[in-house]
């Protein structure tokens, strides 16, 4: 699939995600992990066709992982998860978006001093970067809802 048609998917699914969830949604397991879960692995599958990685590379990457997952739960720690209808729902407030782009800019320095210090741009698939940020969003909303001991919402028919 050329890189453009499936970076275009994905701007488009994120697009609808936030603003799904910037209107107030119910909260179910598939539509809080399907995401982070699909593009983890379209990013994992492109690294592991990506040839001639060297350890360094896998250092930036493990580096990254980590603050990606990090950032994901400090994000998700500000979305709002409450009970409306006998189940439970998540909207996004003021502050989420102060730590969305708060998180950008962190990933955005780091992918920078990574290029700079010889990681090749192949070992940083966006499909990873973003799925890896989304898991630990689902991971901080899904802590949430748990603590409320309300039932997430059914799927969708």
């Amino acid at each position: 699939m050329n890189s453009w048609v499936l970076a275009s998917i994905i701007a488009v699914v994120l697009v609808v995600i936030v603003v799904k969830r910037l209107l107030g949604e119910p909260l179910n397991g598939r539509d809080l992990w399907a995401a982070p879960v699909i593009l983890t692995a379209i990013g994992s599958y492109t690294l592991w066709k990506t040839d001639g990685l060297r350890p360094g590379d896998y250092a930036w990457l493990a580096g990254g992982i980590i603050l990606g997952l990090a950032l994901g739960y400090l994000r998700g720690s500000f979305v709002v998860v409450y009970e409306k209808r006998g189940f439970l729902w998540q909207r996004y407030r003021g502050r989420t978006f102060v730590a969305i782009i708060g998180s950008l800019l962190v990933m955005f320095a780091y992918a920078l001093l990574a290029d700079k210090l010889g990681m090749r741009p192949e070992a940083r698939p966006i499909q990873l970067s973003i799925g890896i940020s989304f898991i630990g969003e689902a991971l901080a909303v899904t802590r949430q809802g748990l603590a409320l001991g309300v039932r997430f919402a059914p799927e969708r028919r």
